[in-house]
């Protein structure tokens, strides 16, 4: 069939549904939500495929060339239509936020041979009691926060979640013993997570679907590269002075967070598919504090998910097979990453021959490149995302699919490999210091440009369940990495780091064959039958 024919075609049916429907039979502030996954975003080609009379209605860009959704209301105070300083706003108080969870989960790390010390025990104990329980409590907070944020918003859940993440890593501060620090360390971590889960939430909120993967860019910058940002800035505190004093500093930095949210952030749930949209019933500073502390979102969850709805919507989703298998590719490829960010301290500490001996301060400047890499890893996913998803819609006649996003997973898993293979090379063979920088920076990266794209096509897949998706693949990234610490070490003692770190690899590269190329041909199909409207 000619491209003639098929737009010939496309403007008949366009032609017969518009002279047979009225207006109000087309929902275009839902319609991203109906057809998700595949979204028309030139104007020609919404002519052809919604009709003139309809696609007269769209809004677009400023320079016209992209078609916005979701579809912006009139309403002012819909989200989508705020200034962009008040938007980036947001998204910084938001990134900001992200970085609380896995900074203090970081923390353990500096401190791990101060806490076996201060508590008469070995570092492994200290390990699988704090490091890998509170890691796999930061992924099961993520479900519940989302469940109360259907129903009662983001800002409330969010602001009460970091209140508690503050009481709880304060009294890590000050804990008289184990057995105190590990209870206290775990509920930070259950508490903390909420912007973990969150940041997909507002991003979605504010920014049309075209700019959504370039600002989640930013938001999974923050939570990535956190759980490096403290082992590099508290290593140098804790061989001068007491553990105490970097988790006083993790409470502090808590501290801003909280005054960041209070003063800055608000509510972006807009519940722009209720006919009629309901009007707020408090203004100003009353309104603010309202919405804060959940008032608003109580007087609103009757509009909302009901409860079984809101308790049931992560099961359902996570069981789509495209979903599914994503969060299986993402779940190790993440999740070792995790394993080496916690059993790094311990080969670089350790003397040899297992280890490289090194102190404490060359310890810390050395976690210095994950959070380079994360950055770099930011640029590129910056310009790359971008350039995917414009090509695709070109080569799509003007219709975006949610399926291009995971193009940037073919960028990713060589960069993953090789980053690996490097690093488990540099801990056997005694490569040198210039090694360990080059394969653990390569491999974070990879992360960095892999995880967004399995955010940015979930999202695309599930617009209207995206807290569930935020917060499966937080669920499965921290599942994926919570036993590594268990046997990482132990399995390169015995037969070398570079055997563990390359199996890790093959096992990643082995899901991508399987599973990235089968979900791009299989995508449109299972869209189709295995949405969620």
């Amino acid at each position: 069939m000619s491209r003639e024919q098929s737009v010939d075609e496309k403007q008949d049916n366009a032609t017969v549904e518009a002279t047979s429907t009225k207006d109000s039979d087309i929902d275009l502030y839902s319609y991203h939500e109906q057809r998700a996954g595949r979204l028309v975003v030139d104007p020609e080609e919404a002519k052809i495929e919604f009709g003139s009379e309809v696609a007269s209605r769209l809004k677009l860009t400023k320079d016209g060339t992209k078609v916005l959704w979701p579809q912006p209301t009139d309403d002012p105070e819909d989200p989508q239509n705020w200034s962009s300083r008040r938007k980036a706003v947001q998204l910084v108080v938001i990134t900001l936020a992200a970085i609380v969870p896995d900074f203090v989960s970081g923390t353990g790390i500096a401190t791990i041979f101060a806490l076996a010390q201060q508590f008469d025990t070995t570092t492994g104990v200290i390990n699988n009691l704090t490091s890998n329980w509170s890691i796999f409590l930061l992924g099961w907070g993520g479900l519940f926060a989302v469940m109360l944020m259907r129903r009662y918003g983001r800002l409330p859940i969010l602001f009460w979640s970091q209140v508690f993440a503050l009481a709880f890593v304060t009294a890590c501060t000050f804990a008289p013993n184990l057995n105190t620090f590990t209870a206290m360390r775990c509920l930070t971590a259950f508490f903390g997570t909420c912007p973990q889960v969150t940041g997909l939430y507002v991003v979605a909120d504010i920014f049309p679907f075209h700019l959504q993967a370039r600002k989640l860019n930013i938001w999974t910058m923050g939570f990535i590269f956190s759980p490096f940002l403290s082992p590099f800035l508290f290593g140098f505190v804790v061989a001068r002075t007491s553990w105490r004093w970097a988790y006083g500093t993790a409470s502090l930095y808590n501290l801003v967070v909280v005054i960041l949210i209070i003063l800055f952030l608000e509510e972006t749930m807009y519940d722009r598919t209720l006919k009629p949209i309901p009007r707020r019933q408090s203004k100003g500073l009353r309104y603010r504090v309202e919405t804060l502390i959940g008032v608003t979102g109580v007087r609103m969850a009757k509009y909302r998910s009901s409860w079984r709805e809101a308790c049931t919507a992560s099961v359902r989703v996570l069981f789509k097979p495209h979903v599914f298998a994503i969060l299986l590719f993402e779940a190790p490829l993440f999740g070792f990453s995790i394993g080496i960010n916690t059993t790094n301290a311990v080969f670089l500490g350790t003397p040899p021959p297992v280890g490289f001996g090194f102190s404490t301060d060359v310890i810390s400047g050395l976690y210095a490149t994950p959070i380079v890499a994360v950055m770099c890893g930011e640029l590129f996913g910056r310009f790359t995302n971008d350039w995917i998803m414009n090509t695709s819609v070109k080569r799509n006649n003007g219709v975006f699919e949610a399926e291009s996003r995971l193009w940037a997973c073919y960028a990713a898993v060589p960069l993953y490999i090789c980053g690996f293979v490097l690093l488990g090379a540099a801990f056997e063979k005694h490569l040198g210091t210039a090694a360990i920088i080059f394969g653990w920076g390569i491999a974070v990266m990879a992360v960095m440009i892999n995880t967004v794209a399995v955010y940015a096509y979930c999202n695309d897949c599930f617009p209207k369940h995206k807290g569930e998706v935020s917060a499966l693949v937080n669920l499965t990234r921290t599942l994926g990495g919570f036993a590594v610490a268990y046997f990482q070490v132990p399995w390169a003692t015995k037969n070398g780091a570079l055997q563990t770190f390359g199996v890790e690899a093959a096992i990643v590269a082995a899901l991508f064959l399987l599973i990235v190329p089968a979900v791009q041909l299989k995508g449109s199909y299972l869209r189709k039958n295995y949405s969620m409207h």
